[in-house]
């Protein structure tokens, strides 16, 4: 596709990521102002839906309540003018996953960089305009804070889907190098960062989705609660829509905290307090009805919510084992080792971005102060990862084909011989690894040992080239296996692939 069409589809993304998120704030907005305050002041509209919108993509915001509202509340004038910084992630999680999606359409379509800028300047001029008109006497919002962690919030996962998509098609560039050196590497080393960010990607998924059901575990158990202070707002119909849509659009951000409460270090409500599955120290909470869902106390048996990761690592750890070459009997433990290690640490620095951006003060005095602590969350986190993908990478393989010690494996070893070939599940294929790296797999199995035949050297393959026997006789079988391991330059044979 050309460079020019693809630099105007993502700016068309970018335009389209900034409009969505504004029109979820502005259209509920607009109905609430008509349906709640009869004869509203429009100009307050614009800034409402600004401030709401730079929460959403973690801009921390300066509330200044006037006198007139002090005096009517009865509020310490001292707590007239505080900090809301925990942001309403709904916002952040759509952005993100929006910009991700443009930058891999655009590196499959060849040019990735280029989309990923126009994409990116795109979204920073809409996030500028925003901020530059949306501050108000009330609530207003650092400029250059406005205008940069937006524009981060597009940049960064657009690059990382334009690399994602890069890798995955080619880009004639950086990429294509990279993988090229990586294939001159050992099969066993050179799937490493590719499993990697694979295993990473699979912890992730699976952290958020402990975190999700146990979200709806705690809204269920402690619902009673939870409808107790819906009821106790005394929120008219107009109310009530305004808290029920304010708690959606935290969903994510409970969800990240359920994340840190099953890794163990739990989160604040508040300057010294601490919900974990060891204990729970809260005091007074907020008339939050979302909030009702905290336990009053803990309990031994939710200390075994720290096997979910565990678990969640093992799952990982299955997988990837599946998806390394086999290559030698017994495996290289240095690949396995670095894998487990890498996956581990990333999902740690996963988690400390989830405490970061799920983290942040929701009020004055001690409510300045609520969410996850990046710096135990990750370490939990990558500590219980480890112990579950160590648990599946670091221990033997049952079952597999491998190799027979006393056969040969090279060229050389058996060229002059007439070894005896059988269909069975040790069959051998004779092999040099450093001649041939990038030949068939050198385990052949028989049918019926669980292999897919299209690991089968073509030159097993009989006629219909499925049945790897076929009606070919021994000698045939001999013939069309040397020709296909041939050195390049072999009189009579048979192109080296």
């Amino acid at each position: 596709m050309h460079r020019l069409l693809v630099a105007l589809l993502a700016a068309l993304d970018a335009l389209l990521a900034a409009a969505g998120g504004i029109a979820v704030v502005l259209a509920p907005l607009a109905l609430l102002w008509v349906a709640g305050l009869g004869s509203p002041d429009w100009s307050a509209l614009w800034p409402a839906t600004a401030a709401i919108w730079h929460l959403g993509h973690l801009v921390p915001l300066t509330v200044t309540l006037p006198d007139a509202y002090l005096a009517a509340t009865g509020i310490d004038p001292s707590l007239a003018s505080f900090t809301l910084s925990l942001a309403p992630l709904a916002f952040a999680a759509f952005t993100a996953l929006f910009a991700a999606r443009s930058g891999v359409r655009a590196a499959e379509a060849g040019a990735g960089i280029t989309g990923w800028l126009s994409g990116s300047l795109v979204f920073a001029a809409i996030a500028s305009g925003i901020a530059l008109t949306g501050n108000a006497a009330l609530v207003a919002s650092e400029t250059w804070l406005a205008i940069l962690l937006p524009s981060l919030l597009f940049l960064v996962p657009s690059l990382v889907g334009a690399i994602v998509g890069a890798w995955r098609v080619g880009d004639d560039g950086p990429i294509d190098a990279l993988r090229a050196q990586l294939s001159r590497l050992p099969a066993t080393w050179a799937s490493v960062p590719t499993l990697a960010f694979r295993g990473v990607a699979l912890t992730t998924l699976g952290l958020v989705g402990v975190g999700g059901i146990v979200v709806v575990a705690g809204l269920i158990a402690r619902s009673t609660q939870v409808i107790g202070i819906f009821q106790a707002s005394n929120a008219d119909a107009v109310g009530a829509t305004v808290i029920a849509l304010c708690q959606l659009m935290y969903l994510p951000t409970l969800v990240l905290w359920a994340v840190a409460f099953v890794a163990g270090p739990g989160f604040a409500v508040g300057t010294d307090s601490a919900v974990t599955p060891a204990a729970t120290q809260v005091g007074a909470l907020p008339g939050i009805p979302v909030l009702g869902a905290i336990p009053d106390a803990s309990s031994p048996w939710l200390l075994l919510l720290v096997l979910l990761p565990v678990g969640i690592g093992a799952l990982a750890g299955w997988i990837l084992r599946s998806r390394m070459p086999l290559t030698t009997d017994p495996e290289p433990v240095g690949p396995r080792l670095v894998l487990a290690i890498a996956v581990a640490t990333l999902a740690g620095g996963v988690g400390a971005l989830m405490a970061v951006v799920s983290r942040g003060a929701i009020g004055p005095g001690r409510l300045a102060e609520t969410g996850p602590q990046p710096g135990p969350l990750a370490l939990a986190i990558g500590l219980e990862v480890l112990v579950g993908l160590a648990i599946l990478l670091l221990s033997p393989r049952f079952g597999g084909a491998g190799f027979d010690d006393d056969a040969p494996h090279s060229y050389e070893e058996t060229r002059d011989e007439e070894p005896a070939f059988s269909f069975s599940p040790r069959a051998q294929v004779p092999f040099d690894r450093d001649e041939h790296a990038t030949g068939p797999a050198p385990i052949v199995a028989a049918p019926g040992t669980g292999i897919s035949h299209d690991v089968w050297p073509s030159a097993y393959r009989g006629p219909d080239e499925t049945d790897p026997a076929g009606d070919l006789s021994d000698d045939e079988v001999r013939a069309r296996i040397r020709a296909a391991w041939a050195k390049p330059g072999d009189e009579g044979s048979a192109p080296h692939r």
